[in-house]
Parts: structure tokens; C-alpha cells; sequence
């Protein structure tokens, strides 16, 4: 066995011809060879003692060939045309060689050979030069016991098998320990030699060659079954090239895409910058943290330009190669507090945010550790010293927003050019979703902001109601609705209850309900009945809908319903637009959904609402709520409304307002409602006769007296002998104006309640107005003097005239 090698001289082919033929020293033929014969037609009888210029074509070009034809040498003739038997000329490659006779004479042994033939054979032999000296990649040649048989240069270049005797060993007993999976080579190699199919770039990881190179390599591997002219597979060749860098380019492509699918998947800063560490660690680094500036995230949008100095940097993510526990790993430094190393002035992370460009740090770059670099001392489970380190900035906008560090210690090989631009590339990347997240995150915070301030952030409590709320929006919003509840304090220790629904889950729909709710509000301090103040609200929505023009995203309408509760005759009088009824708990736990007049939605306009009333005793329960608590898209509200029913009944009557307004909304409400759900519980508390009392007023002067009198005397066995003398002007005052200016009947009561309420009514609808007298008027200060010594006072109209009424502290 030997190397396969190539001469160059261009002698004659081996082992011989196709033709041969002898000259003697007169150029007459004297021997003539069955290939010769089988080559031109010519029996030998035929061509012998003839001169050889008649097998010529032409035989004239004789002479020029016996010019070229060195005697002595011998040599090439190149291709001529020869005649065959038939006439046809026929081009073949011409050899010709000295001999010497026995006798002495001068002769020559011609070769000949089909042109077709030897061009075909040089093919074949500069393919195999090429091959086994010329070609970079590997090429082995085993037997079918898978013994070396041959190999080219570039395989003893490349210093595996230099200096050995490979031929007649198998790769197994000559290849380094670690180079190959010797298992499944051999399994290749004989699958081959079963199935005669070629195995063509299979791809194989090789281990770090101990001496050649730092590397991990990866080859491309065909195996190919010889054959001999039988078809029988006598041998295997291998082609083996080095792939390495093909194979680092597709990873570095897959783990680029991976992060593009990965990263931003949810609009959540401290997941976005997590997921930026899992995508590289371990693909691309050993250890990896990201860290943020603070600006990222605050509400306020972050100003363009250079980054701060120094940059107020936060440890957002964190993530190593292996098992870890997050406040081991992370050193001095953990998740969720302030990169202070960071921040040092000439820190790689001050260079690389001032110049928004990457900066990598190896070998002697990193010793003594740099202000800002973790090494192995400061955070042991990273385990062997760092030896590359990668600091990469996060800008999206031309906004700082902080920056990606990639530390490689169990990896032996550095960052590279190519994995530097990968890292730059999935940053770049990743710094658009933490810019999307943090504006996510400062618009949610926008809209929660301005949802809490559209709905009360702490309910009135008056002693006639005792109320619990909540207020859930719908999943994947960002928190805006138009549902809203409220409870309003009315004159006369009267409280009205209030829930309402706006089309939406958007801006305009919380817009809107902000406007309604004030609209209400309004309306309610007008003491209108509920059923005129749905007609008032009615016509304003109208209105809100008519200045917004025919934008579509406007909201169709709205629900809402109002209630009215007088703790003195515990007496609820309801309307409603479109809502679903309000649901009463007695308090021997009967559950019973009230059947109020229905009512269109609001906005329809040119609509007549009424009103219901019922009487709710102290401990009753008023449920009021939106139709998302009992109605979705797999829902129907009968459905709803029947599990509420049940929920009520199976509540404790003892159970606070609190409990039971939690345990509709857990009960109720799936994981992710699909829309906003207010409820509002209201606990009814009356309050007793000895509170509150009234007196019939004739229409004459002396009444007043007698009203003063009436009015003392009460006070004194509710022991408010210090607060008589206010109270006595204040119904002076009311009762005098009532006798001038109103009409009978007349009547005077006084309710103690958290403050002293004094009311007059009176069969009149003409209203008193403050005014400020002049120093010559002998009249005119009553009600200027009555509102320097209530809290407050107004008038309330009914269908019968109206009352004055006005509101005095008292000591608790």
C-alpha cells in the first residue's frame, strides 16, 4: 500500500495503449497488435512491410511529423487523423519510443490511443491529483474491514495522523482521544457498506483537539461506496471539510430568530429584560444581567439626548448557565435594586451609553477588575474567572434606556466579531419591546391614574347606609371602563345610591362616565326625583354624544340606575335606563330581584322614565351592580342572575357589605372577565322615631313663637341645650318666610342625624334667594344670617311644594 501521487512528465499512459505497432529504420511497418487491428480494421497481412505514412488520413503531413519527431527521444506526436480500413479517418494520440533490434537496427514502438479515450484518462488522473494533493478538505479511503487504505494531503497537513503509520489501522485505533463518537462513525461506515447508498453532508461535532486549537469543531461528512467493475462495494471514501463556521452562522441565525419569537412577549419590563437573559444564556453567553435606568421605569416619558450622568442604572434581569437561587447569583447586586459599580464614572457602562457603541473587555482588559465588572470573586456561581466580558447599550428612539452585559468563564472561547453583532442585533431588538413596555406601562399607569380620579376614592358615610364597593375592568384593557357607582348624601339625611354603565372600554367610554358621574352629581344636588333625573341625564348624553360628532369608536349609550333612600320613612324610591334591577337581601335572607320599570339606555332621547318604591327595613341589603358581574359572550343574564341569586341566599345575613360585595366578584366573575363589573352593597339603617319629629304651622305670626318654643323644648331631651339658640333663629327664620311667602299647609321638622336638620315645607314652589341687603333695608338678612350658621342649606321641590331645609353642626 502506499500514498496515491501523480507523475507529471506526460509520458505514455499506463500500463499501455490500445494500439501498438513496430517501425524498422525505413518507417515500414514490421509488427502490428490486436489492438492495433481492433483500432483501425487492418489485418496484419494488410499493414505489413507497408510504409507507415499510408495509415495517415493524409499521408502528405508525413514529412512535417518526421520533423517533430525527435529520432533519439522519441516522444508525443499529439493527435493525428488516421485512416482506418473503412476510410474513415480517425483521431487518436500517438506515442512513439526508440528500440533497439537484437541485430542492431534502428526500429520504434508506435502507441496509439483513441483522442476520446486519453482525454478521458487525463480527466480522471487530474481529478484524482486534484483530489488526493491539491483538494483543502479531507479524503480517506477505508477497505470494507474500515482499515485506512489511503488519505490526501490536506489529512496529513492538518497534523491529525502526521508522523504515523495509519495504513492498515482503523480510525478508531489512530484518531486523537475525543476527536469523534468512534461509535457512530463506525455505524456510518458500515451502513454504507450494507446499503451501498452514499451518505452525503452528514454533519458531525468534534471535540476540542488537545494541541490543534481551542475549538469545538464541526465537520460535513460524505461517505461514498467504491465499486469494482462487478458492481461489489470494495471500498469507502470519505470527504470531510471543516463546516465550523457555516455551523456557527446557522446557530447564531437560529438563536436571532428564537429571540425575535422570545423576547416581548408580554408588556411587562421585568419580563422583557428576563427573557432577553434566557434567550442567550447558554447559547451565546455563560452569564448575563440587564440593566435599566431608572427613567424606564417611571411614569414620565424619558427625555431624548445623552443618557444621565452618572446613569442611574437597576439590575431589571439576571440569568447563568446552571442551578441558582437569584439573590446568590446575582452578588452584590439583585434583581430589582441599583447598579451602583455601574455607575461609576469611566465604568464600560458609562462608555458605552455615552458612546452608544458595544465595548468588550478580554484577557488583560480585565484584570484588576474595572469599575462595573462582576468577576468570579464578586459573583462565585459563575464559577471560573471571566475571561470575556461584553457590554452591550439598549437605545430605541435615540432614548437611553440602559444597557445588556454577556460574560463568558466555563466557555473557552471568546466573543468573537460575529457573536458581538449577534448581541448587538437581539438587543436592538430587545430594547424596542422595553421601550414598548414601558410606554405600555406609563399609559396603564395614565389610565388607572385617571380612572381612579373619574371614580370616588372613598364613599360617603352616612349613618342611614352602611356601602361597599368594587370595581373591576375587563381583562386585556388598559384598565379604562365606563362603569361607576357613587353614593350621594341628599338633604334631609337621605342618601341616593348610584351604578351606571358606559359602551366601551376605551378613553371616550371613561371620559363619557366621568362626565355622567359629575352630570349626576349635579343633578342629585337639585334633589330631583330619580325618574327627572334620568331625563335630565338622558338629554346630556344626548348632548356628549352630538359634540363628539360621528366618530366610531363613540359609545352607543349607557345604563344607569338611581336610588333614593330617606332613612326617616325608609322608604327607596328607583329608576332605571337599561340596567339590570337591583337585587334586595332581607334581613331574614330572602333574595328578590326588584321589578322596576325597565327604561331605554341612555342617549335614545324623547324618553318618559318612571320610577318604583319599596320599603327596606333596617338590615336590608340593596345590591347594585353592572350587567358584566352577570352577563358574558358564554353567559346569558337569566343564567347570571339565577347564580346570583344563589350566592345571596347562601350569604351569612350578619356578612358586611365587604364580604358580600367579595364574594359576588369572586363568585361571579371568571379569571379574565371579558367586560368592567361595578357593584355597590348598601346595608339600610333607619333611623328610630325618637330621632326625628314633625309639626303642623297654621299660617299666622304667632306661630312663630310657637315653633321657637317647640323647637327648644326638643332639643333639650336630645341634650342639645347649646345648640337651641342657632337652631331657634334658624326656624324663626324658615317658619316666618314660609307664613309670608308660602302657602298652607306648613310643617316643621327637626332631624337628628350627625348634624341637627331643621326643615320647613310649605304648598308653595316660589323659592327664597340669599341676597345682600343694603344698610337701609329693613329687611332681606334671613337667609344671608341662615347661611353664616349652617353648614349647608337649600330647597327640595315635591308634587305638593316645597321644603327649606338647613344643616347644623353638632358635637359628636
Amino acid at each position: 500500500m502506499r500514498d496515491i501521487t501523480f507523475r507529471g512528465d506526460g509520458e505514455l499512459p499506463e500500463p499501455g495503449g490500445k494500439a501498438d505497432a513496430v517501425l524498422d529504420a525505413f518507417g515500414r511497418v514490421t509488427g502490428w497488435s490486436a489492438g492495433a487491428q481492433r483500432m483501425l480494421g487492418h489485418f496484419p497481412k494488410e499493414v505489413l512491410g507497408r510504409p507507415a505514412a499510408e495509415l495517415l488520413y493524409h499521408p502528405g503531413e508525413a514529412a512535417n511529423i518526421v520533423q517533430r519527431w525527435d529520432p533519439e527521444v522519441g516522444g508525443r506526436l499529439g493527435p493525428l487523423i488516421l485512416r482506418q480500413a473503412s476510410g474513415e479517418p480517425l483521431e487518436a494520440d500517438v506515442w512513439v519510443r526508440p528500440l533497439a533490434s537484437v541485430a542492431g537496427g534502428r526500429q520504434w514502438l508506435v502507441q496509439a490511443a483513441d483522442t476520446e479515450a486519453v482525454r478521458a484518462y487525463d480527466l480522471g488522473r487530474a481529478l484524482l491529483k486534484g483530489l488526493f494533493t491539491d483538494a483543502p478538505f479531507h479524503i480517506d479511503v477505508f477497505d470494507t474491514d474500515l482499515r485506512f487504505v489511503a488519505l490526501n494531503l490536506a489529512e496529513r497537513r492538518a497534523g491529525v495522523f502526521r508522523g504515523t503509520q495509519y495504513a492498515g489501522h482503523t480510525m478508531r485505533e489512530m484518531a486523537p482521544p475525543g476527536l469523534l463518537d468512534m461509535d457512530a462513525f463506525e455505524a456510518r461506515q458500515r451502513r454504507v457498506l450494507a446499503t451501498g447508498e452514499a451518505l452525503i453532508d452528514t454533519e458531525v461535532a468534534g471535540h476540542v483537539v488537545p494541541g490543534l486549537s481551542p475549538r469545538t469543531y464541526v465537520w460535513s461528512e460524505s461517505i461514498l461506496p467504491l465499486r469494482d467493475p462487478s458492481g461489489r462495494v470494495i471500498a469507502l471514501a470519505h470527504a470531510v471539510s471543516d463546516v465550523t463556521h457555516r455551523a456557527r452562522s446557522r446557530e447564531r441565525l437560529l438563536l436571532a430568530n428564537e429571540a425575535a419569537m422570545r423576547i416581548g412577549s408580554t408588556l411587562d419590563l421585568w419580563c422583557t429584560a428576563q427573557e432577553l437573559a434566557e434567550v442567550v444564556v447558554p447559547r451565546l453567553a455563560d452569564l448575563c444581567y440587564v440593566d435599566l435606568l431608572d427613567s424606564v421605569f417611571e411614569a414620565e416619558e424619558p427625555r431624548d439626548g445623552p443618557a444621565p450622568h452618572p446613569p442611574p442604572l437597576r439590575r431589571a434581569a439576571w440569568r447563568h448557565e446552571g442551578e441558582h437561587t437569584q439573590g446568590q447569583d446575582a452578588g452584590v447586586v439583585a434583581v430589582g435594586d441599583q447598579d451602583v459599580p455601574a455607575a461609576v464614572p469611566g465604568s464600560p457602562f458609562c462608555r458605552a451609553l455615552a458612546r452608544r457603541e458595544s465595548v468588550l473587555l478580554t484577557g488583560s482588559d480585565l484584570h484588576g477588575s474595572p469599575a462595573g465588572v462582576p468577576t468570579a470573586r464578586t459573583c462565585p456561581s459563575v464559577g471560573p474567572e471571566v475571561h470575556s466580558w461584553l457590554v452591550v447599550p439598549m437605545f430605541a428612539r435615540g432614548i437611553a434606556l440602559g444597557a445588556a452585559v454577556f460574560m463568558r468563564s466555563r466557555n473557552p472561547l471568546g466573543f468573537e466579531t460575529e457573536d458581538v453583532l449577534l448581541a448587538e442585533e437581539i438587543v436592538t431588538h430587545a430594547a424596542v419591546c422595553v421601550d414598548n413596555a414601558s410606554r405600555y406601562n406609563r399609559e396603564r399607569t395614565t389610565a388607572l391614574t385617571l380612572q381612579r380620579s373619574l371614580l370616588p376614592q372613598r364613599l360617603p358615610a352616612p349613618s342611614a347606609v352602611r356601602t361597599a364597593s368594587c370595581y373591576l375592568p375587563a381583562s386585556g384593557h388598559t384598565g379604562l371602563g365606563g362603569d361607576w357607582f357613587d353614593v350621594i348624601p341628599l338633604s334631609g339625611g337621605r342618601v341616593a345610591l348610584v351604578v351606571g354603565d358606559v359602551v366601551g372600554h376605551d378613553l371616550h367610554s371613561a371620559v363619557t362616565m366621568g362626565r355622567l358621574r359629575t352630570a349626576v352629581r349635579t343633578l342629585a344636588d337639585l334633589d330631583l326625583a330619580p325618574e327627572e333625573l334620568l331625563a335630565h341625564l338622558d338629554d346630556q348624553m344626548n348632548r356628549f354624544l352630538d359634540e363628539r360628532g360621528d366618530e366610531g369608536s363613540q359609545p352607543a349609550g349607557a345604563t344607569c340606575l338611581y336610588a333614593v333612600y330617606d332613612p326617616v320613612s325608609r322608604q327607596c324610591v328607583m329608576a332605571r335606563a337599561g340596567h339590570p334591577p337591583p337585587a334586595v337581601v332581607s334581613s331574614g335572607g330572602a333574595v328578590s330581584f326588584l321589578d322596576l320599570p325597565g327604561g331605554p339606555p341612555l342617549g335614545l332621547g324623547g324618553v318618559v322614565f318612571e320610577s318604583g318604591r319599596i320599603r327596606l327595613e333596617d338590615g336590608d341589603l340593596l345590591v347594585l351592580y353592572t350587567d358584566g358581574l352577570v352577563e358574558s359572550r358564554e353567559q346569558g343574564l337569566e343564567i347570571g342572575l339565577r347564580r346570583m341569586r344563589d350566592k345571596l341566599s347562601r350569604t351569612p345575613t350578619s356578612a358586611a357589605p365587604e364580604e358580600v360585595c367579595d364574594a359576588l366578584v369572586r363568585h361571579l366573575l371568571p379569571p379574565r372577565p371579558q367586560d368592567d363589573a361595578a357593584v355597590l352593597v348598601a346595608r339600610m339603617n333607619g333611623l328610630s322615631p325618637d330621632r326625628h319629629v314633625i309639626w303642623p304651622i297654621r299660617a299666622e305670626e304667632e306661630e312663630v313663637s310657637s315653633a321657637r318654643e317647640l323647637t327648644s323644648r326638643q332639643l333639650s331631651q336630645w341634650g342639645l341645650e347649646e345648640e337651641s339658640f342657632t337652631a331657634e333663629l334658624i326656624v324663626s327664620e324658615l317658619v316666618t318666610n314660609a307664613i309670608r311667602y308660602g302657602e298652607e299647609p306648613i310643617t316643621l321638622r327637626l332631624i337628628r342625624d350627625r348634624n341637627l336638620i331643621c326643615e320647613v315645607s310649605d304648598g308653595s314652589s316660589t323659592s327664597p334667594h340669599v341676597r345682600r341687603a343694603r344698610d337701609t333695608d329693613e329687611g332681606g338678612r334671613g337667609l344671608y344670617l341662615i347661611t353664616q350658621l349652617t353648614q349647608s342649606w337649600g330647597t327640595r321641590y315635591s308634587e305638593r311644594g316645597k321644603t327649606i331645609w338647613a344643616e347644623q353642626a353638632i358635637p359628636d
